[in-house]
C-alpha cells in the first residue's frame, strides 16, 4: 500500500506532484481516494492525468461532512465505522495480492484523509507514504513570505478550535498558519484581533489552483470564505527585515546615536533621546511582561507573544536572560538597582515609535517593574505613551503549589526590604498580620547587604505564632537550583535565606502532613474555626 501525496494543485495544475507520487501511481493496480457525497476528489482531479484505464478506482465517498447524522455514535461514530469499512475495501485488494495507491490532496499524514487507512493497515501490509507539498507550503509560495527564520517557531492550528484557545496560541507563537476556515473564518478572525495579531495576517484562498486568491486577512469578506484557505501570520524577522528595508519602521536607537546596540544596552535613559523629537507624536507602545520565577514553562502565551512582538526588550539583565535572543530585536540590559532609569528608557523608545517590552521577573505588578514604569509614565512627557501591564505567576504563587497549598485562606503579602521603606514601617505590618492570624508571605527577605532582617522578623512573629509553625523556604523556584523545604518557625536560620528565596509562613490553622515518600505538603484550611 501506497500512502500518495498529490500535491496541493488541481487537475489546471498538477505540477505539484512529485516524481516519486507519480511513479507508485504507475505501478499501483488500485487507486483509491476520499471524497464527499458529490463524488468529486480533489486528489483525484490532481491525478487524473496519471491514471490509466486499467487502473481499478476505489471511490471512498465519506457517509457526513459537516451535516448532522443519526447513526447512534453520533458524528465520530458514523466516521469511524466508514473508515473501518473502508479500510476493509482497500484490505481485500492487497489480500488479493494487488498494489494499492491511496491519494490524498497535500500530504497524506498531514490532516489526510489518507492517515485513517494507514493507521489500520500499515501494521499489516508492507506500506510507503510518499510525501506531498503541503497547502502551507503553497501558501507561504504564493504569498512570497517566509514562514519561519532562525529559531522562530511555527504553530500550526485548525479553524475549529475554540475561539479563545485560537486567541492564546496565535498570541504566543512567533508564525502561525490557521487551517480549515469556511465557516470558522469569523472566529478566527476575532481571535486574531484579539491576539494582536491581525495586521500581520494574511489570507490564501485556493493555492495553487484555479480561482486563487490572496491578501491581508482584515480585508476578507467572512461570506466569501471557503474551506479550502488558510491564514497565515508570516515570519516576524523576515517582515522586519523587509519592512526596514523598505524605510517602513521607526530608527532604531543606534541610528539615533550612532553608537551599537551594546552601547545603548549600557546607558539607560539616554540612547532613545534625539533632537527634534515630537513628544506628542506616539506610534510605539510599551508592555510590561512578567516572565514568572523561573521563565518559559510559567509564561503565559500573552506574555511570550507580547516579547516575540518587541522591538526592544529592557530589563535586569537576569530576567532578559530568560528570554530567547531574536533576530532584529534590540536587548537593553541593565543593573538590579535602576528601575526608574529603565523606564524612562522604555518610555523614550515608545515615544520614537518602538514596541518595547520591558521584562520583569514574577508577576511585574508585585515588587516589580510594573510600578515603575507606571510612576514614570505619569509624568507629563509620557502621557501620551501607550503603557500594558501583563500578569505573570508571583514567586508567592509557585512556591506555595510546590509546597502544598499554604495560601489556601487569607493571606498577606509583604516585602522584607527596608531599601524603600523603613524597618519600622515593615515591623508594624508585620504585627498586624501576625495579629490578625494571617498566613504571611514575605518577597526580599535577605541579600549580601540586608541580613538581620529575618532574625528580626522571625523574632517579632513568635510573639503571635507557636514555634511549629510551618515556614516554607522557596528558592529558585522553577530553576536549576529550586528548592523547596518546610521547617519550623523557631528553627528558621538566617543564613538560609538569600535574595532568590521566599518565605511563606503559616498562620495558626496551617496544617504539615509528612507523605510516605518523606516529602512535607503543607496547606491551611479552607475553614476558619469560629470564635
Amino acid at each position: 500500500m501506497y500512502g500518495a501525496g498529490a500535491g496541493p494543485g488541481a487537475s489546471t495544475n498538477p505540477s505539484l506532484m512529485t516524481v516519486r507520487a507519480v511513479q507508485v501511481i504507475a505501478e499501483a493496480d488500485v487507486v483509491a481516494y476520499h471524497s464527499a457525497r458529490h463524488g468529486r476528489s480533489i486528489a483525484r482531479a490532481i491525478a487524473a492525468g496519471h491514471l490509466r484505464a486499467d487502473h481499478i478506482e476505489e471511490a471512498l465517498v465519506y457517509p457526513v461532512t459537516t451535516e448532522s447524522t443519526d447513526h447512534p455514535g453520533g458524528y465520530r461514530g458514523a466516521l469511524d465505522d466508514f473508515y473501518e469499512e473502508a479500510a476493509a475495501r482497500l484490505a481485500a485488494h492487497l489480500d488479493a495480492g494487488r498494489t494499492v495507491a491511496v491519494l490524498s490532496e497535500g500530504d497524506p499524514l498531514f490532516y489526510g484523509s489518507y492517515q485513517h487507512m494507514h493507521k489500520r493497515l500499515a501494521h499489516r501490509y508492507p506500506t510507503e507514504v510518499v510525501p506531498g507539498v503541503t497547502s502551507i507550503n503553497a501558501a507561504a509560495a504564493r504569498l512570497g513570505r517566509p514562514l519561519v527564520e532562525a529559531d522562530e517557531v511555527l504553530t500550526v492550528l485548525p479553524g475549529t478550535l475554540p475561539e479563545e484557545e485560537l486567541t492564546a496560541r496565535l498570541a504566543a507563537t512567533d508564525s502561525a498558519v490557521v487551517m480549515k476556515l469556511g465557516r470558522t473564518f469569523p472566529a478566527v478572525r476575532r481571535a486574531m484581533e484579539r491576539s494582536g495579531r491581525l495586521p500581520e495576517a494574511r489570507y490564501v484562498e485556493r493555492a495553487t489552483m484555479a480561482g486563487e486568491r490572496t491578501g491581508a486577512l482584515e480585508d476578507v469578506d467572512p461570506a466569501s470564505v471557503p474551506y479550502f484557505s488558510v491564514a497565515v501570520v508570516p515570519s516576524r524577522v523576515a517582515e522586519r527585515d523587509v519592512s526596514r528595508a523598505r524605510g517602513e519602521v521607526a530608527h532604531a536607537p543606534e541610528d539615533v546615536s550612532g553608537g551599537a546596540p551594546e552601547d545603548v544596552s549600557g546607558a539607560p535613559g539616554e540612547a532613545a533621546h534625539a533632537p527634534g523629537d515630537a513628544p506628542g507624536t506616539v506610534t510605539g507602545d510599551v508592555v510590561v511582561v512578567g516572565t514568572g520565577p523561573a521563565g518559559p514553562l510559567w509564561l503565559t502565551p500573552e506574555s511570550r507573544g507580547a516579547l516575540a512582538a518587541a522591538d526592544d526588550l529592557v530589563g535586569y539583565t537576569t530576567y532578559l536572560d530568560r528570554v530567547p535572543v531574536r533576530p532584529g530585536q534590540l536587548r537593553h540590559g541593565s543593573d538590579n538597582k535602576v528601575e526608574s532609569e529603565r523606564a524612562e528608557l522604555a518610555l523614550d523608545l515608545a515615544r520614537r515609535g518602538r514596541r518595547v517590552a520591558v521584562v520583569s521577573g514574577g508577576d511585574p505588578g508585585v515588587f516589580a517593574m510594573a510600578t515603575a514604569v507606571l510612576e514614570v509614565a505619569a509624568e507629563e512627557r509620557y502621557r501620551a505613551v501607550p503603557v500594558r501591564v501583563l500578569p505573570g505567576v508571583t514567586a508567592a504563587n509557585a512556591a506555595a503549589a510546590k509546597a502544598g497549598a499554604p495560601l489556601g485562606h487569607d493571606y498577606a503579602v509583604l516585602s522584607l526590604s527596608d531599601r524603600l521603606k523603613p524597618w519600622e514601617v515593615i515591623a508594624e505590618r508585620l504585627r498586624a498580620a501576625a495579629a490578625a492570624d494571617l498566613v504571611l508571605a514575605l518577597y526580599n527577605p535577605g541579600s549580601r547587604s540586608r541580613t538581620w532582617q529575618v532574625g528580626k522578623a522571625r523574632d517579632l512573629l513568635l510573639e503571635h505564632r507557636s514555634p511549629d509553625t510551618p515556614v516554607v523556604l522557596g528558592r529558585d523556584v522553577g530553576g536549576p537550583e529550586e528548592s523547596v523545604r518546610t521547617v519550623r518557625l523557631a528553627d528558621l536560620d538566617p543564613a538560609e535565606v538569600d535574595m532568590r528565596t521566599i518565605l511563606l509562613i503559616g498562620s495558626s490553622q496551617t496544617r504539615t502532613v509528612r507523605r510516605t515518600d518523606g516529602a512535607a505538603t503543607v496547606w491551611t484550611p479552607r475553614r476558619y474555626p469560629e470564635g
